[in-house]
């Protein structure tokens, strides 16, 4: 294994990684935010926070540049949205790189989340073209009828760490397409990606002629700077992504003001695995799964689901691939399971196996990996747990790789439990059998936003609408029509005639 990352070697990285992406060293200290990379633990940053009448008078900012930019052609705006994933793609290696850095991720997963935001940036010039209205048959003589749709105006982004900018950029894209303006809060423990993103963007921009500034603003901080954004009655759309305890405060306080939010919140993710499955495909995907980004994905695989016929089988398989998976540094090639986020991660990992041990679970793995090298970061071996039932913790979303494995009887059974939680983000199932399959996407099958055939339930793709249902929030980003979101639909009857014929047979004759 290669020699530990020295945390001054990431403070004296930063300012020229920073530089290369248009990001003035100057802002990476003298602030009350503390950055640490969860690589070391160490604090490599202080940013400045935003106060609360900064927040007011950006968020005014991006409200008046709403009002020229709604004006602009959509694909004119699609222009600027090319111009972005151009620079983007310029610094992709760079920006991977600082989001390793940042929020702990292995540099093949840095790189491919930068790529993700170059996929929705094509995604969305295209649509700038395609912002399609409908015309509707009315049912009065010389009537025309139609539906089209408007910018809805600010945007409010709140982001999590785990995706400290792909997120972003899937609302983002769209609503500028849409004709909106955005206002980003990404997580105070990754503020620097959110900075050089900001400022990849501004160049892109400043390359467009007529592109109003603070089309994109960013504010940092604390929960309280969020309560700013999802309070102001200026931005009527919030995007959150986060737990379900956040999800509930901002929806329900959006809603106050009669704003709209979309909530991307938890999950807690099933794979079911059927006696016909290919167990070898199956294996690598529940690998990764379970396993990728340290289980810090809100689509990370949380339960396992085993027909009892090849339960013992594939669990001892299993059990060879978790205590084999290489952890560690992951700027280093060959590692594939990077740290916690922090301190408190690890500590909700230990409680919810101490629960799961209570309720008779076996635990295999879940132990702190390498303290003594990396004392000030959290480093865990991925944990498999062969519970007697979805009982205790099995039920919850720990924010770590924890696997719980269950057996079923029946198909029945096993759709019982993938549907018997709170949470409906993602799903999958392996089985050759096409009968299981459909049934599984039928309305009788998985209740998630996402349900999946022979994969796990990452891997998400930008052409497809993505979110979930029940306490995941039933928001939906990325692809597909998930751009009307961002907009408001007006519905529109024009007259061509001579007499006034209403709707629904109505008389009302005057002389």
């Amino acid at each position: 294994m290669n020699a530990p990352a020295r945390s001054e070697g990431f403070a004296e990285e930063l300012p020229a990684l920073m530089a290369k992406l248009g990001v003035d060293e100057r802002v990476l200290c003298g602030g009350e935010l503390e950055v640490r990379t969860p690589i070391t633990g160490d604090v490599i940053a202080h940013p400045h926070a935003t106060n609360a009448s900064e927040i007011a008078h950006r968020i005014g900012l991006a409200h008046d540049a709403f009002q020229h930019w709604r004006s602009v052609p959509a694909p004119r705006r699609g222009e600027l949205v090319r111009l972005f994933g151009a620079e983007l793609r310029a610094a992709k290696a760079d920006l991977g790189r600082l989001v390793t850095i940042e929020a702990g991720k292995t540099l093949s997963e840095g790189v491919g989340e930068v790529q993700e935001m170059i996929d929705i940036c094509d995604f969305a010039t295209g649509l700038s073209r395609q912002l399609y209205g409908l015309t509707m048959a009315s049912e009065r003589p010389d009537h025309r009828l139609t539906e089209q749709w408007h910018p809805a105006g600010v945007v409010g982004v709140i982001s999590a760490f785990n995706f400290p900018v792909a997120v972003w950029s899937w609302n983002a894209a769209l609503a500028l397409v849409c004709g909106d303006s955005i206002v980003w809060k990404p997580s105070e423990k990754t503020p620097l990606t959110a900075i050089a993103v900001t400022a990849l963007f501004e160049r892109a921009a400043a390359q467009l002629e007529g592109a109003p500034q603070n089309l994109a603003t960013l504010i940092l901080g604390g929960r309280e700077a969020g309560e700013h954004l999802v309070d102001d009655a200026r931005v009527p759309v919030v995007s959150a992504t986060g737990s379900t305890a956040m999800g509930r405060v901002v929806g329900q306080r959006v809603a106050k003001r009669f704003g709209r939010s979309i909530l991307e919140l938890g999950g807690n993710n099933a794979s079911i695995v059927c006696p016909s499955a290919d167990l070898d495909l199956a294996l690598r995907a529940i690998a990764f799964g379970a396993m990728g980004t340290a289980g810090q994905r809100c689509t990370t695989l949380r339960r396992l689901i085993v027909h009892d016929s090849i339960h013992d089988g594939l669990v001892a398989r299993l059990k060879r691939v978790y205590a084999s998976v290489s952890i560690g540094n992951p700027l280093d090639g060959g590692v594939l399971v990077g740290p916690l986020i922090d301190e408190r991660a690890f500590v909700g990992m230990q409680q919810a196996l101490a629960a799961a041990k209570a309720a008779g679970g076996i635990v295999h793995g879940g132990e702190r990996y390498e303290e003594a090298r990396w004392p000030s970061a959290y480093y865990v071996r991925p944990a498999l747990v062969e519970m007697p039932d979805q009982i205790g913790p099995v039920a919850e979303e720990t924010f770590a790789p924890i696997l719980y494995v269950l057996k079923y009887r029946n198909l029945e059974q096993a759709l019982r439990l993938q549907n018997g939680v709170p949470q409906g983000l993602s799903s999958s199932i392996f089985t050759i059998d096409m009968r299981e399959a459909d049934r599984f996407l039928s309305c009788l099958g998985s209740d998630c936003g996402i349900a999946n055939v022979n994969m796990g339930p990452s891997g998400a793709e930008i052409g497809g609408a993505f979110g979930g249902e029940k306490e995941t929030g039933g928001g939906r980003e990325s692809g597909s029509d998930a751009w009307k979101a961002y907009m408001r639909r007006m519905t529109s009857a024009v007259n061509y005639g001579h007499a006034m014929p209403l709707a629904q047979g109505v008389k009302f004759d005057v002389a």
